[in-house]
């Protein structure tokens, strides 16, 4: 939902009456009488030291000038607007424009109909994909349709039922305070998530959105926005990754690309996206951004990515699961020195008991027969993870971590051991369904090394090797 004060776009010139000074309060009196005050703009000082009130544009063939009050009826040029108009809620002064604009026309079903909530990205408003689908929107169309056609400020000889809906968005515009208006449709099946997203009121899809004091520039018609990923951006951007090498073999737009640039020091990363629209709206990001020349766009299939031997840190950002993306992470680990994989994956969890869910909470019944869990983090300190871990989520991150030692050690012909620093909870992604984040650690074993902590039943998670 947007902020209650926020800037609103005005027609250029709103009808009003000009009167002198003294007789100003006495006419909007009548005025307000009468229903012909608009309230959504301040009287205006005008030459002739007049002010001038505005009216309302549909009600103007109702007006009679006073013959007691010297008026002049003229047109205001960029208007501002009232207190009152600013400090409403946005859905209260999209309501009211909505029902201004249609008069008689409104009914029940269409203020169900209007919207409380939307994205915005700069100047444009993304509608959820149910806005402004009730059965009177359509039928007003078709009664438009078959009105001879007229001119609007959008072209000559436009059908009416175009002005008409021209109107409505550029009423919806003004009313959130936004210049372009589009809605959203269902994800399409491709493979890329590709949006499908209908442009209202608008010559172009492009955006820029700032989020962590990063610039994303993205088409809202050809790829997505995630705003529920944004406590894992958060928490990439907070990673101590100076002087690291990152590959982010799902980057998209640049959800953690951007991140590991502008805030976590890395020295240069290499994304990997198969969506020619994302690569171009990634390629603009790191552009505004200033980084460009510390990344390297690989375009394609990422499965066919010939880089080896390069990393100190894999992002594996895709979920359902990023499973299929397991072995080239390996391959692209620093064979010496090896590093830290964030794995993304959905997880299934049953609804907890309400013990597990007080123990969840942090009251004693979450620490373990030792004492509380204690999980490494990578900036050295410690982070009691195993108060929140679910069972569940324990388990999918030992049998991943097992799961990569054992392809590590398979590329290589050596051991490896590997170490789970964090499960981070992102979001609920469906029912029962948790998007979970693995920061796994792989290092290769040293042969002084092997033979110790390499076979056995597997360690707890209490940030011990799980090799």
């Amino acid at each position: 939902m947007e902020a209650t004060d926020v800037p609103i776009p005005v027609p250029r010139r709103v009808p009003a009456l000009a009167t002198e000074r003294r007789f100003a309060q006495r006419l909007r009196e009548r005025l307000e009488e009468e229903r012909l005050w608009d309230g959504r703009y301040r009287p205006q000082p005008v030459p002739g030291g007049r002010l001038a009130l505005p009216v309302l544009e549909e009600k103007l063939s109702q007006l009679r000038l006073p013959p007691e009050m010297p008026c002049e009826l003229l047109r205001i040029q960029d208007p501002v607007p009232s207190r009152a108009a600013r400090r409403r809620p946005p859905a209260q002064r999209l309501r009211d424009e909505l029902r201004r604009l249609l008069g008689a026309g409104w009914c029940e079903e269409l203020e169900r109909d209007v919207p409380h909530a939307w994205q915005r990205h700069g100047d444009l408003v993304l509608l959820s994909e149910d806005s402004f689908k009730a059965a009177p929107w359509e039928r007003l169309g078709k009664r438009l349709e078959s009105c001879p056609p007229r001119s609007s400020p959008h072209g000559p000889n436009l059908p009416a039922w175009r002005v008409a809906g021209s109107a409505l968005w550029e009423t919806v515009a003004s009313a959130l305070g936004a210049r372009r208006v589009a809605r959203r449709g269902r994800v399409m099946p491709d493979g890329m998530r590709t949006p499908s997203v209908t442009l209202l009121l608008g010559r172009h899809g492009w955006v820029e959105h700032v989020d962590n004091g990063i610039r994303y520039a993205f088409d809202v018609t050809k790829c997505m926005f995630s705003p529920g990923n944004i406590t894992e951006k958060l928490r990439v951007a907070s990673l101590p990754c100076s002087g690291e090498v990152v590959v982010d073999l799902y980057a998209g737009i640049g959800y953690f690309t951007l991140p590991f640039l502008v805030h976590a020091g890395a020295a240069f990363v290499h994304a990997c996206e198969w969506n020619s629209h994302a690569v171009e709206a990634l390629h603009r990001s790191l552009v505004l951004n200033g980084v460009r020349d510390r990344c390297h766009i690989h375009g394609g299939d990422s499965r066919q990515l010939q880089l080896r031997d390069v990393a100190d840190r894999v992002n594996l950002g895709l979920i359902p699961s990023s499973e299929e993306g397991w072995p080239v992470a390996c391959r692209l680990l620093k064979k010496d020195t090896g590093g830290v994989l964030h794995i993304h994956h959905n997880v299934e969890t049953p609804p907890a008991p309400s013990a597990v869910l007080r123990a969840e909470r942090g009251s004693p019944e979450a620490a373990s027969p030792g004492g509380e869990a204690q999980h490494p983090r990578e900036d050295g300190g410690e982070e009691a993870l195993g108060a929140r871990l679910r069972p569940e989520w324990q388990r999918w991150a030992e049998a991943t971590a097992t799961r990569i030692r054992g392809l590590l050690a398979e590329l290589h012909a050596r051991p490896w051991r590997t170490r789970v620093l964090h499960v981070e909870a992102v979001k609920s992604y469906a029912p029962h369904v948790h998007h979970l984040v693995l920061d796994l650690e792989c290092r290769p074993v040293l042969p002084l090394q092997q033979g110790v902590g390499t076979s056995g039943a597997p360690a707890p998670m209490g940030g011990c090797d799980t090799g």
